[in-house]
């Protein structure tokens, strides 16, 4: 049988023609088997009417498997001819002829290189969709960032605006003077409690020496 790779055949037909070719010749060798049995059975049958007959049916399946390799032996000689109509005419596909899905290449013909130039190009450019894509989730975790952010000061300015309000109502002009005046009186109260302290520990002392 033959050999010959028969990849573009096997894409169009959806087998390999070898294959086909084989289940073919498996085909006609299992009939060509089941017939010599018929006629072995009819033999036996025809030696079974003739009385007193000398001929024993293991004498009569000797002759049949011996005929049996004569017609096998035909038969394959037979079949190297059909197989080649099979693989060079049936079922194959002229070198000129392309299947419809490869129509484009024969519109846009290129070569080896040329190939490996497209390939590389298309390698390129992923990677170039893989980090814009990349490059874009890392901008959108920063404008969530900034959207927390904007919600904080936002929050903080309502803050400063209600204790401006506050320090308005109790006569203060600005949130300014409020934390300046704040801030005098923080500092005054930490002198008083230093005082406080340095008295708190004369007294202990006096007790102490009393």
């Amino acid at each position: 049988m033959s050999v010959r790779p028969m990849a573009y055949e096997a894409q169009f037909f959806g087998f390999t023609p070898q294959t086909c070719v084989l289940r073919v010749y498996i085909a006609f060798q299992d009939y060509l088997f089941e017939i010599m049995l018929v006629v072995e059975s009819v033999i036996l049958k025809k030696l079974d009417a003739i009385p007193d007959s000398k001929i024993s049916p293991s004498q009569i399946r000797k002759c049949t498997e011996k005929f049996f390799v004569f017609m096998k032996e035909q038969f394959n000689k037979l079949f190297s001819n059909l197989e080649k109509v099979l693989l060079q005419l049936v079922l194959s596909i002229p070198p000129n002829v392309l299947l419809p899905e490869d129509k484009v290449h024969e519109q846009y013909p290129y070569s080896k290189e040329q190939f490996q130039t497209l390939q590389e190009e298309v390698q390129e450019l992923q990677r170039q969709c893989r980090a814009e894509a990349s490059a874009r989730q890392a901008l959108r975790a920063e404008l969530e960032e900034q959207k927390v952010v904007q919600a904080e000061l936002e929050k903080i300015l309502q803050w400063f605006a209600g204790l401006e309000s506050i320090c308005r109502e109790h006569g203060t002009s600005s949130v300014k003077e409020s934390f300046t005046f704040l801030t005098q009186n923080s500092n005054k109260l930490q002198d008083v409690l230093k005082d406080v302290e340095k008295k708190s520990k004369r007294v202990k002392k006096h007790h102490q020496l009393l």
